[in-house]
């Protein structure tokens, strides 16, 4: 093959390469930088507080997020769906589920023993255990727990507390969000500002 027939074949190659290597780097800078930059944007206008992760403040100190649950054990206060995250309770890098089933004696064993720290921490408490507080989320970083699930603490918190059981009942009520548009999911409570509630209190 002579020079020329070198150089034009070069020249094709380069012509017929040319759109799709413009057509990457468009399509890299369009999905990799201003697509999520545009997203990002809007989310921010549009939903402030979620974007920012739902930081709560209290004189201006972050206690948590409303977005990923915290662990709460004291009888005083009300506790959250269990976390299956290792190798801390709701460990947002380690988001997921225990992945097991119905059947693992594990998950019975589990089951059983939030039973028991519930039934122990409110021994007059004969009510069925809400499914929620005995079983983790999918993402084990649930932070709300369902109206059921208050109830069935109503009681222990208003004793520990030295409160009336219809004050805290009336804290549930007023903290109690809908359902997603009116029909997505279940009514339910955010623990931590619930329990927030109930310690400003007075």
């Amino acid at each position: 093959m002579n020079t020329d027939s070198q150089a034009s074949a070069l020249a094709r190659a380069v012509a017929v390469a040319r759109p799709a290597v413009v057509l990457l780097l468009l399509l890299s800078l369009l999905t990799g930088i201003v697509y999520p930059l545009a997203v990002t944007a809007i989310a921010r206008l549009a939903f402030a507080s979620a974007a920012a992760g739902g930081v709560l403040l209290r004189n201006g100190t972050a206690v948590g997020a409303t977005l990923i649950g915290q662990p709460f054990s004291d009888p005083k206060h009300f506790w959250g769906r269990p976390s299956a995250t290792t190798p801390q309770p709701y460990n947002g890098n380690a988001s997921g589920g225990s992945n097991l089933g119905p059947l693992n004696p594990q998950l019975t064993e589990a089951v059983r023993a939030r039973v028991a720290a519930l039934r122990a921490a409110d021994p007059g408490n004969l009510a069925a255990v809400p499914v929620d507080l005995v079983t983790a989320s999918g993402s084990g970083l649930d932070p709300h727990i369902s109206l059921a699930a208050a109830q069935f603490q109503a009681a222990r918190v208003a004793r520990v507390r030295g409160l009336p059981l219809a004050r805290v009942e009336a804290l549930i009520a007023a903290h109690r969000e809908g359902r997603l548009a009116g029909v997505i999911g279940e009514p339910r409570v955010n623990v931590l500002e619930l329990n927030l509630a109930l310690d400003a209190l007075k």
